[in-house]
């Protein structure tokens, strides 16, 4: 998914956050969004042994 992006798509998107959401709001949003991925992987993990077993 990402790799058909590129370089100059990430920047663009970067930019474009960085205006809606201002600089003191992305760290935050960046945070928030590697909790969601880490809960989503470790559920998925425990679905998988569990369907395993």
């Amino acid at each position: 998914m990402l790799s058909s992006i590129g370089i100059p798509g990430l920047i663009l998107i970067l930019i474009i956050a960085l205006v809606i959401f201002g600089p003191k709001k992305l760290p935050e949003i960046g945070k928030a969004t590697g909790q969601t991925l880490r809960e989503f992987k470790k559920s998925a993990r425990e679905d998988k042994q569990d369907d395993q077993k």
